[in-house]
């Protein structure tokens, strides 16, 4: 099945694209695409422990179960704003 990888922050930097397309085996997880980008990218390896994930815009754990053309973002932890500004 083929699944879209949407990726932003840093993450787009390391694996040097904002998006991906993958042809994964049916019964796939979100935990084997993030398997996938760490063999890849080992570099990844220690920002994937702390990303927040979404499937088709909604947030999801690594054991969701994915469907052919299913959409997963990967969304690295953001900071806060400017300081003094309230």
């Amino acid at each position: 099945m083929r699944i879209r990888i949407l990726f932003f922050g840093i993450l787009k930097d390391v694996v040097g694209r904002t998006q991906d397309e993958l042809e994964m085996p049916e019964d796939s997880s979100v935990a084997d695409v993030l398997a996938y980008y760490e063999l890849q990218f080992p570099s990844l390896r220690e920002s994937l422990s702390s990303i927040a994930l979404a499937v088709n815009q909604q947030y999801a754990g690594r054991q969701v179960k994915l469907k052919a053309g299913d959409e997963i973002a990967l969304l690295p932890p953001v900071s806060g704003g400017a300081p003094g500004l309230e």
